[in-house]
């Protein structure tokens, strides 16, 4: 069974394109892909299932209909849920001004859905001259536009930093305060919270709040219940839940996953060559 995004052939950096694409194949069992890197930037879409990518200084949630971009050369390691399915384009660095110059996650919409998913048919060496090659200027074109998602948990290289992450990624419905963790992990509290805000950029408070959507999503897109996700984050009634979710993302969970499917069941191949 193939693992998704495989890259032994061809030598994806060296196809002489502007874009190349590759669909994964849809699998029964997770997977995951070790820490590589690309020369040319990379965009990973996610079409079901759940992929979180792991980069030098952050995780990334890629949900349904949204896409994580990377630059080029960006180390980073892959690992996806059950009944997953993906699609990754492959990008030259100066195809087009504009395109992100850091990891982020983007909204794919539908026009640029359905332009991945035609890229990803085309051949290898495409007519750039020809419809292939008008296409693939409009998706760069939609690319550069994307507007972003806020699915981004940053991490740190301090091991006392990685504890606390591990810990609550492993426990997230654990409540200890601030002052609680800065003791078991061999720091004074202030010491803590301004590693925390220089390492993650945001407070210890705001930190865990992205680590429960992000652990949320994963879970919701798995068919688990709102109840359920909120008791095993440590909320108390899904209500309290609901309102965290919707202060972080913009809208509430089931409109958010409402708003994907409705996406996921989009018709595809209706763009003509």
């Amino acid at each position: 069974m193939r693992a998704a995004c495989q890259e032994t052939k061809p030598d994806i950096d060296n196809v002489p394109r502007d874009i190349f694409a590759v669909q994964a194949s849809t699998v029964q069992r997770g997977w995951e892909m070790a820490h590589h890197r690309h020369r040319k930037a990379q965009l990973i879409y996610t079409v079901r299932g759940m992929i979180r990518c792991e980069v030098e200084n952050g995780l990334w949630l890629v949900p349904p209909q949204c896409a994580l971009w990377m630059p080029s050369n960006v180390s980073h390691s892959a690992q996806a849920t059950s009944q997953s399915e993906c699609y990754c384009l492959f990008v030259e660095p100066n195809a087009i001004p504009g395109l992100p110059q850091s990891c982020c996650t983007l909204t794919v919409s539908p026009l640029l859905r359905e332009l991945l998913l035609q890229a990803s048919q085309f051949d290898i060496l495409y007519p750039e001259a020809g419809p292939e090659g008008r296409l693939a200027k409009v998706l760069l074109d939609q690319l550069a536009t994307a507007p972003l998602e806020n699915l981004h948990l940053p991490v740190s290289q301090d091991a006392r930093i990685r504890q606390l992450t591990e810990q609550l990624l492993a426990n997230p419905a654990d409540k200890s305060t601030l002052k609680q963790w800065a003791q078991r992990v061999g720091m004074s509290e202030r010491s803590l919270s301004r590693t925390l805000q220089q390492q993650m950029g945001m407070s210890f408070g705001h930190w865990r709040r992205q680590l429960h959507v992000m652990l949320a999503l994963q879970h919701l897109t798995l068919g688990e219940s709102v109840q359920k996700v909120a008791l095993d984050l440590g909320y108390e009634n899904a209500s309290g839940f609901v309102t965290m979710f919707r202060k972080a993302v913009g809208k509430p969970p089931a409109r958010y996953l409402a708003e994907k499917a409705v996406a996921d069941q989009a018709p595809s191949g209706t763009i003509p060559l």
